[in-house]
């Protein structure tokens, strides 16, 4: 995997990042940090970046199980070190999963297997922060 990242030094404390997969993703800083809040910040890129790995991990696992899902979201919350590194200690997750009659339990089973083995951002995190997870399924 690979990615450049460009500081556009026009901009401030903006940053334009180009993926390996070909995509652009900016970011920009706090004013007051020097920046002009015209994109997310690099530490809440890497959040959403667990979140949606997660995300993707319990689609395709409901999927494969030939579940109904319709819709999957996941609201994160974190916290973070008071002192540099301000590393994330505290991320709290909550999935809200749609779908036609999904057996909680196969939800559950899931999102387990996300954290437990296949969804490497949380995992790695993980590494600094405890990592909350709650759940709820709407038929739908």
């Amino acid at each position: 995997m690979e990615c450049t990242v460009d500081w556009l030094s026009a901009s401030g404390m903006a940053f334009a990042a180009e993926t390996g997969s070909g995509h652009l993703v900016n970011m920009d800083g706090a004013p007051d940090g020097g920046g002009r809040n015209l994109a997310p910040r690099p530490m809440e890129l890497l959040l959403a970046g667990a979140g949606g790995c997660t995300a993707y991990d319990v689609v395709l696992i409901l999927k494969r199980g030939r579940h109904d899902v319709r819709g999957c979201r996941v609201k994160l919350s974190a916290e973070r070190a008071e002192q540099d590194p301000k590393v994330f200690t505290r991320i709290g997750m909550h999935f809200v999963v749609t779908g036609r009659n999904l057996p909680p339990a196969a939800v559950e089973r899931a999102i387990a297997m996300s954290h437990e083995k296949y969804c490497s951002a949380t995992i790695m995190l993980g590494k600094t922060a405890v990592v909350e997870v709650s759940h709820e399924v709407v038929e739908g």
